[in-house]
């Protein structure tokens, strides 16, 4: 089984906000890294070279051998948009990504092409949401 590239690392999420281009998608990675902060109240970590993450937990596959850890919530400020982690799975999030704004999801991540395309106090209820249903879900695994 190959080991897992994607792993908690010693780099800043800082240090690495403040290589992003272009501005504003770095701009949009310092706000979404305060957010996620207040909101969770973890320390950001970064995970491989490019994810900024906050709590963890440990997880099985079901469908394949393959096991490893995961932050509960975070971001990438990608070059395409900005992805959210573990996000999108929680069904107390249907009702408020109706009224987010423009953005698309996928399975378990939400991607926003920036922040003023959406409603940054629905965000903050949906990565708050989105944070317990983790701590929820993963506590009893």
């Amino acid at each position: 089984m190959a080991e897992l590239k994607t792993k908690p690392t010693s780099q800043s999420a800082e240090d690495y906000l403040a290589t992003i281009v272009p501005e504003q998608k770095r701009k949009d990675g310092f706000v979404l890294l305060k957010l996620f902060q207040d909101i969770t109240g973890e320390k950001a970590v970064m995970w491989g070279a490019s994810i900024v993450g906050f709590g963890s937990y440990h997880y099985k596959s079901e469908r394949s051998r393959q096991e490893g850890d995961w932050p509960l919530v975070g971001f990438s400020p990608r070059k395409q948009n900005l992805t959210l982690y573990g996000i999108a799975g929680s069904n107390e999030n249907a009702a408020l990504l109706l009224k987010l704004g423009k953005h698309k999801t996928g399975v378990g991540c939400l991607y926003i092409n920036k922040l003023s395309d959406i409603d940054i106090e629905i965000l903050t209820r949906i990565i708050k949401q989105s944070f317990e249903h983790m701590k929820r879900v993963t506590k009893s695994s």
